[in-house]
């Protein structure tokens, strides 16, 4: 090969070095590249977010409370008669009734109940013929009526907007007598005093056939009345809550044998909530302490009650028991009911736990003089464009929250309600412009 071609040869680059210098480059703009992208998104990102995120400060409540599943027991006789017939009751839910008080009453057929419901009625009609003829006598008779009429259609309204029905027809049924009587009071004294002795004949004459054709039943002794019988009125007592296990107590059941068209009375005034729980949970209650019980369902009220007991350990669970002088005529139908047991209860100032600061503070003693560093929790808050420390004890630690409440003794930097508080920020002091 001629010289001037080996010249040539070597001075031209070889094709492998050549494709790996290319390479090289195409990586080096590629990362170039990512990393000015990677720069204005760090700005975009800064220019977009707010490096002083605020939250408003307001005050809630906090429940500790644990879940537990039991059943609801109380001192119970289930109602029963000889007699047979048609039954009806004389007694709503959950009233209170004095021995020898009528509960029921057993009609032998259709007749005489239908014999009764006249005599109710005309009995209403009758008594309400002597109140028009005692008002003719009397000038602001006619006035009270109305002003009790007025009264009635207000509580009828209340009732029907809370969903009270129950309440309401018991307010229909004195509204209906009020408007009677009213009405009657525009009738003449004399046609009043032919109508009332027509009643009078006719009422006795009822009662004579009334009587004879029904069995009343009376309260065996004073107590609660309840119309609902569910078979546990004799396989849960509250003598057997003073031993039962936990064992016994999820074994339960109703006697379907037991069954009563009367219902039944409860007698006292207290009623039990009995639930099993891990022996965890029982390590937390202590004999005789007071608490709080809230159905999950069946009753909407918050329920005073105390521990009653806490039984023995049986494969790591125990029966707790609570009792409960108050609302028995509301508890008269529930029976196994989940229920919150509400431990204790936490009101404060809420904030995030990212807002909580550790710093040190000076503090001077007004006797020395000397001036010492101690450690202080508390919140920065935005006040205008600044900065403010705020100094907090912490209540209760949430999930992500916590309580607080202010404890400084200077209205200025004292936490309320309302106070925007920094959530996330790096090396804020008092008076830093933040905003």
């Amino acid at each position: 090969m001629p010289k001037e071609e080996r010249d040539n040869e070597q001075q031209r680059p070889r094709k492998g070095v050549r494709q790996q210098t290319s390479w090289k480059m195409r990586v080096a703009s590629l990362v170039l590249v990512l990393c000015v992208l990677g720069y204005f998104g760090v700005q975009i990102y800064r220019y977009f977010q707010d490096p002083y995120p605020t939250y408003a400060v307001y005050q809630y409540q906090v429940e500790d409370s644990v879940t537990l599943n039991g059943v609801v027991v109380r001192d119970e006789e289930v109602l029963s008669s000889t007699a047979s017939g048609i039954p009806s009751l004389e007694r709503s839910e959950g009233e209170r009734v004095g021995a020898g008080k009528v509960l029921a009453v057993i009609y032998q057929d259709q007749a005489s109940q239908d014999r009764q419901s006249q005599l109710q009625a005309l009995e209403a009609q009758l008594e309400q013929l002597e109140y028009a003829q005692a008002a003719a006598a009397d000038s602001e008779a006619s006035l009270r009526l109305d002003n009790e009429i007025a009264a009635g259609i207000l509580s009828l309204q209340a009732d029907l907007s809370a969903d009270k029905l129950a309440d309401a027809e018991e307010h229909i049924s004195q509204l209906r007598s009020l408007v009677l009587k009213r009405d009657y009071t525009y009738q003449d004294s004399t046609d009043l005093t032919a109508q009332i002795q027509d009643l009078k004949s006719q009422v006795q004459s009822l009662k004579s056939a009334v009587s004879s054709g029904a069995t009343t039943v009376k309260a065996p002794k004073a107590g609660t009345y309840s119309a609902v019988v569910d078979g546990y009125e004799n396989t849960l007592t509250p003598d057997m809550l003073e031993s039962i296990t936990p064992q016994q107590l999820k074994a339960v059941q109703a006697d379907t044998s037991v069954t009563s068209d009367l219902g039944k009375m409860i007698y006292g005034d207290t009623w039990y909530y009995a639930a099993v729980v891990d022996q965890e949970t029982a390590s937390e209650f202590t004999v005789g302490a007071s608490t709080t019980l809230r159905f999950v369902k069946g009753l909407e009220r918050e329920l005073p009650v105390k521990v009653e007991s806490v039984g023995q350990v049986q494969d790591g669970e125990q029966v707790v028991v609570f009792s409960s002088n108050k609302y028995l005529s509301e508890v008269t139908q529930l029976r196994r009911q989940a229920a919150d047991v509400i431990r204790s209860t936490y009101s404060g100032l809420r904030v995030p736990q990212d807002a909580l600061r550790v710093v040190t503070k000076e503090v001077k003693d007004e006797e020395t003089g000397e001036t010492t560093q101690t450690q202080v929790t508390g919140v920065y808050c935005l006040v205008g464009v600044n900065a403010l420390f705020k100094p907090v004890d912490v209540l209760y630690n949430g999930d992500g929250f916590c309580l607080v409440k202010g404890t400084s003794d200077k209205e200025k930097t004292l936490l309320r309600a309302g106070d925007q508080v920094i959530v996330t920020a790096e090396e804020l002091y008092d008076g830093k412009v933040v905003a």
